[in-house]
């Protein structure tokens, strides 16, 4: 009632939005090969990054997937490149957005691409010859890659106007959309009711362990009924068959920013961290289990470090001169390409890699067949 109340223009916009689209009165056209849509429908950190790369690894670990070529598309955020764009192994994330930065680097033989407009980015990445003859796609610096045969489009469950094979919402454990609200109140950027939308429901970010008790009142709160243990599915309230699935963040090894990290200081006993992400809590308390972290530095997500951040950085790192310098993978794709950092820091800078994984093999094998199912 608060979304309907107080925030009636908002919310009368998005409801006449999908109305139009629902009714077929403004077009969804599905990409020319099979698609898979990650996002979510509140802003930011429900870990669409991490997913991505899960679906895409998953992907490549499978049998039928072989002599496939796989590719993401991405809006880029942040970019100042315009259009579409391929992203390589060496751009910057200021020409390709951070995150798709890090996915290429992570799968160097998936083509990476991003464009704000989702359905001229699949049409160019299932048709690359288009980019000679398009003025758009003229635009676009790197045109060679192999037609995609499938298509991760990631953080697109807004986009209306392409139609995914597979839809995969992103719910976060520690903010559930049940009891959110819109903007500004709340931090939904879409209607709860859009949670029927989806194929599969993915709460995130939950931790290493939950009961089936647990896993039952969140399902039931979620309003869907007559739930399959087996299968992992049940019934929305629009009557849509839905797969719930729950997953984790598992955290890798610290790794050196810079090539010249000196890997001694993986084994200090304290720690100073920074961080330019939407939530930074999980971090910080996985690092709390391993050092003791004297100093935190928190910038806004996907913060563009300037010389002033990396002074502040330096001046916190000089009062512990033996503590490793912590951050994550996000913001070490914007910091590599700072030729500012003194080589004191770099040598001290290292990223915590993170993976989504799903708490169970009964779940992560459900997410394989449906996988399957595209190829």
């Amino acid at each position: 009632m608060i979304d309907k109340i107080l925030l009636a223009p908002y919310y009368l916009v998005l409801k006449l939005r999908h109305f139009l689209y629902d009714k077929g009165i403004r077009k969804s056209v599905r990409a020319d090969v099979p698609s898979i849509c990650i996002g979510n429908i509140t802003v930011g950190g429900t870990g669409k990054t991490p997913h991505t790369e899960l679906t895409a690894r998953t992907l490549l670990s499978m049998e039928e997937a072989e002599g496939k070529h796989l590719a993401v598309l991405s809006r880029g955020y942040g970019r100042r490149s315009k259009g579409f764009q391929q992203v390589m192994t060496d751009s910057t994330s200021s020409f390709s957005g951070d995150e798709p930065l890090q996915i290429k680097a992570k799968f160097p033989a998936v083509t990476v691409a991003v464009d704000a407009d989702r359905v001229e980015g699949c049409s160019f990445l299932c048709h690359p010859e288009k980019l000679k003859t398009s003025k758009k796609g003229r635009k676009c610096l790197n045109k060679e890659f192999l037609p995609a045969d499938l298509i991760i489009l990631d953080d697109a469950f807004q986009h209306r106007s392409l139609k995914a094979n597979l839809s995969i919402l992103l719910i976060d454990y520690g903010r559930p959309v049940m009891t959110d609200h819109l903007l500004p109140i709340g931090r939904l950027r879409d209607l709860r009711e859009r949670m029927q939308a989806a194929d599969v429901l993915i709460v995130t970010k939950c931790p290493s362990f939950i009961d089936e008790l647990e896993k039952f009142k969140w399902i039931s709160a979620m309003g869907i009924s007559d739930f399959d243990t087996e299968t992992m599915q049940g019934i929305s309230k629009a009557g849509r068959e839905q797969t719930v699935l729950f997953s984790t963040i598992k955290y890798c090894d610290a790794s050196p920013v810079f090539p010249d990290g000196d890997a001694h200081y993986i084994y200090s006993k304290r720690a100073v961290l920074f961080t330019g992400i939407a939530n930074d809590s999980p971090l910080k308390s996985y690092l709390a289990g391993k050092y003791k972290v004297a100093r935190h530095l928190a910038f806004g997500d996907h913060h563009k470090f300037t010389w002033s951040d990396i002074r502040k950085i330096g001046l916190a790192a000089e009062n512990e001169p033996t503590a490793l310098i912590a951050t994550t993978e996000k913001d070490a794709q914007r910091l590599r390409e700072m030729k500012e950092v003194p080589g004191n820091l770099r040598k001290r800078m290292f990223q915590i890699p993170i993976e989504a994984v799903f708490l169970t093999e009964q779940e992560s094998a459900i997410f394989r067949t449906l996988l399957k199912n595209l190829l």
